[in-house]
């Protein structure tokens, strides 16, 4: 079918007008959340105008009872008004759709995460200069760095250290999984892509965020496990390595993890958070205490037997993914994300165990894929990290990217002996 009016070569253009401005929005997301959401609202028009097929994939379900949940929740909070943020962050989502409907070759995906290797790379150099002044800055505040640096650390091309450690973990599960399984790394772009991967690591090191540091460790193991599983027993003579090194006062952060030091560090901060988190779920089981109600009515939910003042830190959500959503918007809604998750990966993974053995692009592109949810799922049991736009934008261009992978690799997963699971079409 082509558009009333217009040429089989014009209808070519606007769909690969398409493909290009889903593409910058995915990339720009990296340095830009108002250019990437921009971009996102002209992808969904070309796609529109360009009649370009609609394509979800199958987790369709699952997401649409989490945001049936958000709603639902919303109507029974009582501020309606307050949790509207939630309601229009459903805007994000967008990126499901876009990625999916416009991306049919692998070489879309792999375009995608070269240029985020390129932009992450330079977000990393410009968390490192920010490092170096925090150095000088240390030096004529006159204490110990750790104390004048826990507050306030390096954000790269972001606006915050939190956003900045998820999104280049992201991008160094995507580019590790390219180097490791991709036929097409090879030569100059293997060199290339070390040195990005070699930068991200030094950034995300240095931005402190102890959840990603887990997160990407566990990314890391999974790739590994997959590739070379030998260099598995080098992971801990590295670690070793590194802690006694001591680059920045890295040790310290690292012990800081076992051993806080109370009104410097997080760890009491956050039991409360999650104490607190379970006493609204007790309360609220089934639509939790509303969008963006958690902060304002946090201190009617702490409990007696924990001293005030609290301990300093953000007490404007839980800093665990699962626990915030479920008091925020209750148990079912949260399990609708949980299914979601692991709807991903066992798709992900099913297809994984079709593929012939050998490098390849679809594989690349799917352990990179699963290594993601991985550190996701791991480092959201200490932040809200899909709570925050920039990383649930480029986590859902991942998840698309990876159901393009399980497409073009004729692996589709079966969800009966019957019947194909296959992507939602909206035509």
């Amino acid at each position: 079918m082509t558009l009333t009016g217009a040429s089989p070569d014009s209808e070519t253009v606007l769909r690969r007008a398409a493909l290009y401005i889903t593409w910058a929005s995915a990339v720009s997301i990296l340095f830009s959340i108002a250019v990437s959401q921009i971009l996102l609202g002209l992808a969904v028009i070309a796609v529109l105008v360009s009649r370009t097929r609609l394509r979800l994939p199958g987790i369709w379900l699952p997401l649409a009872l989490f945001m049936t949940g958000t709603v639902l929740s919303l109507l029974l909070s009582g501020d309606m008004l307050a949790g509207r943020p939630q309601i229009r962050k459903f805007y994000v989502y967008l990126m499901l759709l876009v990625v999916f409907s416009t991306f049919r070759a692998l070489v879309d995906v792999r375009r995608l995460v070269l240029a985020w290797a390129l932009v992450g790379g330079v977000s990393a150099l410009v968390g490192l200069v920010q490092f170096g002044r925090k150095i000088q800055g240390a030096r004529a505040y006159g204490g110990t760095f750790y104390d004048y640096y826990v507050h306030e650390r390096i954000t790269g091309l972001m606006s915050h250290w939190q956003t900045f450690g998820g999104e280049q973990v992201i991008v160094l599960a995507m580019l590790g999984a390219f180097l490791m399984f991709s036929p097409r790394a090879r030569g100059l772009l293997i060199w290339l892509g070390l040195l990005a991967a070699g930068v991200m690591s030094a950034g995300m090191l240095a931005s402190y965020v102890r959840g990603v540091w887990l997160a990407a460790a566990c990314a890391g193991v999974y790739l590994l496990w997959f590739w070379k599983r030998w260099l598995l027993l080098v992971v801990p003579v590295l670690l070793a390595l590194l802690l006694w090194l001591n680059p920045g006062s890295v040790r310290v952060r690292f012990q800081s993890g076992f051993m806080p030091r109370k009104e410097l560090d997080s760890n009491q901060h956050r039991v409360v958070c999650w104490r607190t988190g379970w006493a609204m779920i007790r309360a609220h089981p089934f639509f939790g205490v509303g969008p963006e109600q958690v902060g304002p009515k946090l201190m009617q939910y702490v409990p007696s037997d924990i001293p005030r003042p609290l301990p300093e830190g953000w007490y404007g959500h839980l800093h665990n993914l699962y626990i915030h959503y479920a008091a925020e918007r209750g148990v079912p809604t949260m399990l609708a994300l949980v299914w979601l998750l692991g709807m991903v990966l066992w798709d992900f993974l099913r297809a994984l165990r079709r593929l012939p053995p050998g490098r390849g692009e679809e594989k690349s592109i799917l352990h990179g894929a699963v290594a993601v949810v991985v550190a996701i799922m791991v480092s959201g049991i200490f932040e809200v990290n899909l709570g925050d736009s920039e990383v649930l934008t480029m986590f859902l261009a991942v998840v698309a990217c990876g159901y393009v992978a399980v497409g073009q690799a004729g692996a589709t997963p079966q969800r009966t002996d019957a019947q194909p699971s296959s992507p939602a079409v909206l035509t």
